[in-house]
């Protein structure tokens, strides 16, 4: 079993900051200071993340979904036509758009990009994001949707016509003339009794946000039993930030600056507001840093996982932060447990997928858990007019005599 390794694009923008760049008080949201000198979610620069995560080697990027996003759909496409190889993990709310014509969009998303669409099921966890979509429903009725959602997605693209009567959705002949080809895989995640058994029914791999690795081990075997009850497999993946440099001493001194940028209002206004949220993992991140604390040795929860990002950010709240060495083996800890799909962020993301590209994915490499990389510099003509490397990949000593 490899490790697959995916990159996050920041279509609500980007910087060096943990500090949101939105400051609003907005349907019971209330998030603190706004930070300043940060990168807009441009075209132009999402390429550039998109273009160093498909050199690097990174399999697929995230785009996540929400008020305060570029649309993850049209975003990505567009970056589809700047990028050759790169997938995208396009998310999407189930409750917000008919499942039949979700079917179709990801059918006319393969055709256009040549099957590089994989696609991250998002219920949503908080009433009141979703209520700015039109959504009423509660957290579990949400659940409950979206497994008649995904039976219907599923249904539609077998390319016959398909009938469902559920509670929330009745489709009478849904049909996409044209399946995607190849059907694009179903990341989910949830960590509620409600979301357990849609995952297990419908995901291809489940995610889990960065817990530690005893707290992954028991979602892994939850989720693994309600899948083999019904007699299905599903694999693994986890969503972590990281912060990996060439020594342990520099990649923590980077973690102590971000917190530099942090006080206790802003982290208070944080914590309260992430507090509301029904998501179980969201309440899950919460309880891994003690109430906000500022300490900084407090911070480091689990060798190398760190939750200072869960301070004043929702979502995945922790970071992978150490050497090269050391981030890797937290990465091939957790793959022992099953994890096989890594979904990797940092701040800001463009200079951090280098540092994690350049850094720990050679060590993975060297460890059997990856392919090496082609040297960019393999067929690059050197000084003296020949290839710097020869056929077989070995030096070639150039310039001067014996």
């Amino acid at each position: 079993m490899t490790v697959h390794l995916h990159w996050f694009l920041p279509t609500g923008g980007d910087g060096r900051t943990l500090v949101d760049r939105h400051a609003y008080t907005d349907g019971g949201i209330t998030r603190g200071r706004a930070a300043t000198g940060v990168r807009a979610p441009d075209i132009e620069y999402l390429a550039q993340i998109a273009k160093a995560a498909e050199q690097l080697g990174f399999e697929a990027v995230l785009t996540p979904t929400g008020t305060w996003c570029e649309d993850a759909w049209l975003t990505t496409v567009a970056l589809a036509q700047h990028t050759e190889r790169l997938k995208f993990l396009v998310a999407f709310r189930p409750g917000v758009i008919s499942p039949t014509l979700a079917a179709q969009m990801a059918a006319t998303y393969q055709r256009i990009t040549r099957g590089r669409l994989l696609l991250n099921v998002v219920t949503g966890g908080d009433s009141a994001e979703q209520r700015r979509f039109g959504d009423h429903l509660d957290h579990d009725r949400r659940y409950a949707r979206t497994d008649e959602f995904l039976s219907v997605v599923r249904g539609v693209w077998s390319g016959r016509p398909y009938d469902f009567d559920g509670e929330h959705y009745r489709i009478d002949g849904g049909l996409t003339a044209l399946p995607p080809d190849p059907l694009p895989e179903v990341f989910f995640g949830g960590s509620s009794p409600a979301a357990g058994p849609v995952a297990a029914a419908h995901a291809d791999v489940y995610l889990t946000w960065g817990e530690p690795p005893q707290q992954v081990r028991e979602k892994i075997e939850w989720i693994r039993r309600l899948a083999e009850e019904r007699g299905r497999t599903v694999r693994f993946g986890i969503r972590l930030h990281t912060l990996s440099r060439d020594s342990s001493a520099e990649a923590w001194a980077t973690a102590a600056r971000l917190l530099d940028d942090l006080d206790a209002e802003t982290v208070a206004a944080a914590q309260q507001a992430l507090g509301r949220s029904e998501s179980v993992g969201q309440q899950r991140m919460l309880a891994l840093h003690q109430g906000g604390t500022l300490d900084r040795s407090a911070l480091e929860i689990s060798p190398n996982l760190w939750a200072g990002v869960g301070l004043v950010r929702g979502g995945a709240g922790t970071a992978l932060v150490g050497s090269h060495a050391e981030v890797a083996d937290r990465i091939e800890e957790y793959h022992a447990l099953g994890v096989e799909h890594f979904v990797l962020s940092g701040y800001p993301h463009l200079e951090e997928a280098y540092w994690f590209g350049e850094g720990v994915r050679p060590e993975l490499a060297r460890r059997g858990l990856l392919p090496a990389l082609a040297s960019p510099l393999t067929g690059v003509p050197a000084a003296n007019g020949r290839p710097a490397s020869a056929p077989g990949g070995a030096p070639l000593l150039v310039g001067g005599g014996r």
